[in-house]
Order: structure tokens, then C-alpha cells, then sequence
């Protein structure tokens, strides 16, 4: 039986909800009425098999021993019992996730007088963490998308030599050891991995492989060991096309293992896009299929934040099969011969299995590229149509949205900037992030920028390499009420990669799976977002002109903030209470 994906504990006004991630949970917090001496929450774990409680740690703190560019450096030092978190929401994210069953202790904690702190309400919650969304039906994989942080600063020293320079050959490359790709590539890595390992060590499988970016050595030779039950198609687009690409290499050297007829180039009209795994048992019952934006590549598991789904339905993997097949058969004619007048270009698929969630996909290139993408835009526009009485919100990771000007999904996007409804959006543009706030506001972390102008830590901290960084390709609708929906895939969710890319696009309707993705969206969101609010307060300012913020404004922006009466200054939380603000609706939406 799955296990529950929130709980919820209440005490004297004081609310926590639970929600269960990816090997990660959201902790919602509420209080009805704070009191004036309400600092915050302590947030306190226990993981399983475990005694004890631990407590979770702030990156802030009511006052520091040392300069506030050292003391504050985006690492969580403080502990959350003597710096309590000044948001009504965290994640925690552990740093060894564990299956099994976590128990939460959140405490509202007060200051009488200035410098002490007393416990107030207190309540304890518990959910289970395992890794799987639904056994034996369908898994969620991210990637960690931490090389460019502090964690991977101290974890790994910054290490930049982890992946291929700029034009070297990524199969001959000779990765680092440790744990390093395990810990950047995560959950999405062991998925990928997992698949490959099964594929190679069954006679009875055979494999089918949709491959873009592809330049990870040991996947190569994960798919050399299927020998001749492999048979995949690779891009042959642009770059990837001439001899010496990693695309090229390695398609010569699974030739040599598989057999030249089981190893196809081609491109559709434009790119061959998908990133999948179709794996077919002689028992079709065990049949499984992995896809998502996830590339078989460097920077794909290790740099950039990436999904990847596995979906194990002989339905699903049949629909992959059919766009394999038309692929595979007619990689040498033109692009017109491919998806033309047929089913898969023409309609959206339903997968529906007793008692699972519903599944439907859609796959490309198809001219009218309205037929995938109007369907994410109406469930946009659906949520945008709601009240805000009743907690609507979008959230959203669009690789390319900034580079898409036309289409309906940028068209909803733009107009849910203005609207009332809740959203936060992370989109890649060149040179770093653009991080799009409940407020309609955009905000940017430029990792150039922060290289070349921002204090230490960020200063010598690894950007993660030439390219993007932020890959996903999901909009998650109104995670929080049964009516949930995600969109996920390959699909750019752009009107010329509908029309040109081969490409596949899922829209699951379930409520555990939009959670999953929604705090994923939190985390990259909080992530980026704390390193503007760092780069605001500390760094040289971009714009000529500026002065720069003096020591005692950053201090003041980077410290969590005392009671009115002890600090003259408005409460921390007062915003938070405002009817009608953007700080309410945050409040309120993850604890109820």
C-alpha cells in the first residue's frame, strides 16, 4: 500500500503539513494570531532508526562573531533552535535520504527579551519518505543541480574537473573518483543506471534507445554490454553530426557491439529530442519505459537540473514502441515520411490502469503544434480562472522559455505574471537563471555576474561549466487539491520544437506526482533565490552608478529580525497577514 504524501498536526493555532518530495520533504507552518515576541519557527528531525532529534539549520542568524560576508554564505550553520526560520515554509532536503518513515517537531519560538529565546506551541507530524512515487507502476527522478553551491563547494572543494572542457571528447574523459556523479546525478542517475544494468544483465530484454546529448561514458558502456538486443537511434543535428562528436564516436562504437543495422542517425525535421529508455521483457507484464528532459550526457545528470520518469505499463511502453519503430524504419527517408497523417502525430494517447494515476501523451514533430501545446496553456489559463479564495497556483521549469517569444504556453506564462494566482518559475538565458516570483516580478542570477563582481563565498565558487543550467521542461498545476496536473518530458514546450523536434510530452492528472514536482520547482526557486538575495545585499552593483550597500545595510538584510519591541522595526511576519497579498497566499497554500 503507497504511503500517505502529507500529514497534518495542529495545536493552539499553530499548523504544520507535511509534504512528501523526491527524497525530500516540505514543511508547511502556520500560526493563527502570532504574538508581538513571535520570532520564527525551530524545525527539528528525526530520521529512520533513529533516537534522537536534530535540528534543521538557518542561513541566518540575529547576530554574528565575524563580518557578515563570512558569517552569512548561503551554508546552513545556525541551528534552527537558536536561529529560527523567519518563512512559513522550508524544505528540508536530507543530505543521506533514507526510505522509511521521518518525524517532524516544529516549535514556535518567542523572545521575551532581547537575546532569549523561549519554546511556545509544539506539534510533531510524521511522513514517509520512500523513494518510489508508486511501486510498480510509476518512479520520479531528479538530478541534484548543486554543482554550482556551497554544498558542493564544501563537499567537493569546488572541483571544476569533474566533467569535459569545452570541446573535449566526453568518452574519452576519465572521470573523477568518489561519489561525486552519484551525489551531483541523484535520483535521476541511479533511475537511468538502473535501467541500463537491467537491460544489460537479462537475455530476455532487448532495448530501444532514443538518444540527443550523448557523451557519458559509462552509459555508452552500459549499452555496449546489451550487445545485439540494443537498438537506437541517436541525433545527427548540428554539431552532433560531424565525426568527431561525442554522438558520432559513440554511435561507431555501438556499431561495433550491437551490429551497424541497430544503430540509426537521423534528425526529424529539426532534432531528434527524446531522451529514452524502452525496455521489453519476453514477459510484456514486466515492460518498462524511462523518458523525461534528462540527456545521457555530462552536464545533462551532473550540471543541470533535470527529470526523468519511469513508467511500467504495457500500454506506455507499447505507444513508445510505435514512435521507435516509425523512427527507426525510416530514419533514412525524408522528414515528411516519419509521424505524417498518423495516429501518433495526430491525437493525444490516454494510459489508463486500474487504480493508478491517468497518464496521456503526446508526441512530436505534428504541424499543428497547438495540439500539445494548448493543452498545458488551457490548464495554465484554467488555474489563472480560479479564485484566489481558493489557493490556485502555477509552478513552473521551462529551459528555453525566454528564447520562446510566440506560442500559448509563453502567451499563459506572460499573463500569469499579472494575475492574482500563485506561481514560481525558473527559466535558463544565457549566463544564468531567471527566477520568476509570486509578485510577477523577474529576478536573475547571473552566474557570470556573480563571478566576476560578487564577494566570497560566490566569488570562487564553480558556475558549473559553459551552458545551461537549469534543463526541466514542466508546468504543475494546482498541486494542493485533487484537480492537480503536471506536464513533463522532452517537449521545449515551444511552437517550433512541436513542429520540428521528435519529442514527447506527458500530462499526468494525480496529486502525489504534482507534489513531487512542485516542491522540486520550490527547491531550485529557494536555491536561486537566496543567492540573489545574497548578490542584492553584498555584491558590487551591476548598473553604473550605484552605490555599493554599506556593511551595516547588508547586516541588516542579511539577519533575521527581533521583536518590535526590542528592534523598533515592524514585525518579520506582518506581511504575511496582509489580505490579499502575494506573502498571504504563501502562507496559507502550504500548510492547509
Amino acid at each position: 500500500m503507497t504511503a500517505p504524501f502529507f500529514s497534518t498536526a495542529t495545536k493552539n493555532g499553530l499548523r504544520v503539513k507535511l509534504w512528501r518530495g523526491e527524497r525530500m520533504c516540505l514543511i508547511g507552518m502556520d500560526v493563527n494570531a502570532p504574538e508581538d515576541d513571535f520570532v520564527g519557527f525551530a524545525i527539528e528531525v528525526k530520521a529512520p532508526n533513529e533516537k534522537a532529534f536534530q535540528p534543521l539549520n538557518n542561513r541566518l542568524a540575529f547576530s554574528y562573531d565575524k563580518p557578515i560576508e563570512k558569517a552569512v554564505t548561503g551554508g546552513r550553520w545556525y541551528p534552527s533552535l537558536e536561529a529560527p526560520f523567519q518563512k512559513y515554509r522550508w524544505i528540508h532536503f536530507p543530505d543521506d535520504p533514507k526510505g522509511g518513515k521521518y518525524t517532524y517537531r516544529v516549535t514556535a519560538m518567542h523572545m521575551p527579551q532581547d537575546d532569549t529565546l523561549t519554546k511556545g506551541d509544539q506539534v510533531e507530524a510524521q511522513i514517509t519518505l520512500d523513494p518510489v512515487v508508486y511501486d510498480g507502476f510509476l518512479d520520479i527522478g531528479f538530478t541534484r543541480n548543486f554543482a554550482s553551491s556551497q554544498a558542493y563547494a564544501e563537499r567537493y572543494k569546488n572541483n571544476p574537473n569533474i566533467i569535459p572542457k569545452t570541446g573535449e571528447n566526453g568518452l574519452a574523459f576519465k572521470k573523477v573518483p568518489g561519489d561525486v556523479y552519484d551525489w551531483l546525478g541523484f535520483e535521476a542517475k541511479q533511475m537511468i543506471f538502473d535501467v541500463l544494468d537491467e537491460a544489460a544483465a537479462s537475455p530476455d530484454i532487448t532495448l530501444d534507445v532514443f538518444a540527443y546529448d550523448f557523451d557519458e561514458p559509462d552509459i555508452i558502456a552500459a549499452l555496449e554490454k546489451v550487445g545485439k538486443r540494443l537498438r537506437i537511434v541517436i541525433d545527427n543535428s548540428g554539431e552532433h553530426a560531424k565525426p568527431a562528436n561525442p554522438a558520432s564516436l559513440g554511435a561507431a562504437r555501438l556499431e561495433k557491439s550491437a551490429g551497424a543495422a541497430n544503430v540509426k542517425r537521423m534528425h526529424f525535421s529539426s532534432l531528434q529530442h527524446n531522451k529514452v529508455l524502452i525496455v521489453k521483457y519476453k514477459d510484456a507484464a514486466r515492460n518498462k519505459v524511462l523518458f523525461g528532459s534528462t540527456n545521457f550526457s555530462f552536464r545533462g545528470l551532473y550540471i543541470q537540473a533535470n527529470n526523468a520518469l519511469v513508467v511500467q505499463a504495457k500500454a506506455a511502453v507499447d505507444l513508445f514502441d510505435q514512435v521507435f519503430v516509425l523512427a527507426f524504419e525510416n530514419a533514412g527517408t525524408p522528414p515528411k515520411g516519419w509521424f505524417a497523417g498518423t495516429d501518433i502525430e495526430k491525437q493525444w494517447h490516454p494510459i489508463t490502469v486500474a487504480g493508478e494515476p491517468k497518464l496521456q501523451f503526446c508526441f512530436s514533430p505534428h504541424k499543428d503544434s497547438g495540439l500539445s501545446l494548448d493543452r498545458v496553456a488551457d490548464a495554465i489559463n484554467a488555474a489563472m480562472a480560479e479564485s484566489p479564495a481558493d489557493s490556485p497556483s502555477v509552478f513552473f521549469a521551462i529551459a528555453f522559455l525566454n528564447q520562446t517569444t510566440l506560442g500559448p504556453v509563453r502567451a499563459a506564462i506572460d499573463k500569469l505574471m499579472t494575475s492574482p494566482t500563485f506561481s514560481y518559475g525558473i527559466s535558463d538565458k544565457s549566463a544564468g537563471l531567471e527566477i520568476y516570483k509570486p509578485d510577477g516580478s523577474i529576478g536573475e542570477v547571473d552566474f557570470t555576474y556573480l563571478a566576476a563582481n560578487a564577494p566570497e563565498p560566490f566569488a570562487s565558487e564553480w558556475s558549473g561549466g559553459a551552458g545551461i543550467h537549469e534543463h526541466d521542461k514542466f508546468v504543475v498545476t494546482d498541486f494542493n487539491k485533487p484537480t492537480a496536473t503536471v506536464f513533463t518530458g522532452s517537449c521545449n514546450l515551444s511552437p517550433s520544437g512541436e513542429q520540428g523536434n521528435g519529442d514527447n510530452l506527458v500530462m499526468i492528472q494525480d496529486q502525489r506526482v504534482a507534489t513531487s514536482y512542485a516542491i522540486e520547482a520550490l527547491r531550485i526557486f529557494d536555491h536561486l533565490h537566496f543567492r540573489v538575495r545574497m548578490q542584492s545585499a553584498l555584491g558590487t552593483p551591476k548598473a553604473a552608478g550605484k552605490t555599493k550597500k554599506t556593511a551595516a545595510q547588508a547586516t541588516k538584510e542579511l539577519t533575521l529580525q527581533k521583536p518590535t519591541a526590542i528592534s523598533g522595526q515592524p514585525s518579520w511576519f506582518a506581511g504575511f497577514y496582509k489580505k490579499g497579498s502575494d506573502k498571504e497566499a504563501d502562507r496559507k497554500l502550504f500548510s492547509r
